[in-house]
C-alpha cells in the first residue's frame, strides 16, 4: 500500500477525499500525518492528539462488489482489523464499542471515522480515518482516553504500529469479497464491549434507561434487551452506552 506521509494537515480524511476527486484512486493509499490540525471522531467530535506522539491516519481502500445495504461490515472489517493489530501488540482486555471505538478495558485507545464513497447508487470505495493513542502520557478533560504507552508501560514506534495495521486493514478487507458475512458479525459480536451485561444507556431525549446489548442487525444497529424482555434496535444517534 502506498503511504503519503505529511507534517501538519487539517484533516487525513478530507486530504485523501480531494486526491480521490483529483486522480479517481483505485488502489490503496494511506495519508500518515505527525499533526491533524482538525482531525474529527464520530458525529463532529474532535479528536485530541499531541502531535508526533499518536497515530493519526487515513486510509483509502476500493470496494467492488458489496452493496449499499451491506455497507455496516465496512465498519466490522476496520474495527477487527485494529482489534487484531492490538491483539498482536498484547494489548489486555480488549473490546469494541459500538460502533467502532476500540478499548483497553475501560479506556479508549483508538477511535475510527468512516466516510464511503458511492458513486451511481454502488459503493466504490471508502475513506477510513483512524486515531490511535500510542506514546501521549496524558488527556486533558478525557478520564476515558488511554494509551498504549501507558497500558504498556513502554514507548512504541509509530511507523512500525502502522505497517502492522494496514496489513490487517488489507487482510480484513479481503473477506468482504466473500460472502461469509455471517462469520464476520458473529467474531464481531464476540468483541462487543458490555455484551451481555446489565448497562445503562441514555436516549435522545436524555432519558436513562437499563438494557442488555444482545448483538447487531445486519445494518449495524445495536440490539438492546430491555426491561419488558423486548428487543429494541437502535442507530448511532439514537442511544449512547453510559461506562
Amino acid at each position: 500500500m502506498d503511504i503519503i506521509k505529511v507534517d501538519a494537515i487539517a484533516s487525513t480524511n478530507t486530504f485523501l477525499r480531494d486526491l480521490n476527486r483529483e486522480k479517481h484512486l483505485i488502489d490503496p493509499v494511506c495519508v500518515l500525518a505527525a499533526e491533524q490540525l482538525a482531525g474529527k471522531g464520530q458525529m463532529g467530535t474532535v479528536w485530541q492528539s499531541n502531535p508526533g506522539e499518536n497515530l493519526t491516519c487515513s486510509v483509502f481502500m476500493p470496494i467492488t462488489g458489496l452493496n449499499l445495504i451491506d455497507q455496516f461490515y465496512i465498519s466490522i472489517s476496520t474495527s477487527l482489523a485494529i482489534f487484531d493489530m492490538l491483539n498482536h501488540l498484547m494489548v489486555p482486555k480488549l473490546s469494541i464499542k459500538w460502533p467502532n471505538d476500540i478499548l483497553s478495558d475501560r479506556f479508549k485507545i483508538c477511535g475510527v471515522l468512516i466516510e464511503n464513497i458511492v458513486k451511481n447508487g454502488r459503493l466504490t470505495g471508502v475513506i477510513i480515518g483512524i486515531g490511535i493513542n500510542i506514546n501521549q502520557m496524558s488527556f486533558e478533560n478525557l478520564p476515558q482516553a488511554g494509551s498504549l504507552k501507558q497500558i504498556l508501560g513502554k514507548s512504541f514506534n509509530i511507523e512500525e504500529v502502522l505497517y502492522v495495521l494496514l496489513n490487517n486493514i488489507e487482510k480484513r478487507f479481503s473477506e468482504l469479497h466473500g460472502t461469509d458475512f455471517n462469520r464476520l458479525k458473529e467474531e464481531y459480536e464476540r468483541c462487543l464491549f458490555r455484551k451481555n451485561k446489565p448497562s445503562t444507556f441514555i436516549d435522545v431525549e436524555g432519558n436513562s434507561f437499563v438494557g442488555i446489548i444482545q448483538s447487531i442487525t445486519n445494518q449495524g444497529k445495536l440490539q438492546v434487551l430491555l426491561e419488558d424482555e423486548v428487543v429494541a434496535d437502535y442507530e448511532l444517534k439514537e442511544i449512547k452506552l453510559l461506562y
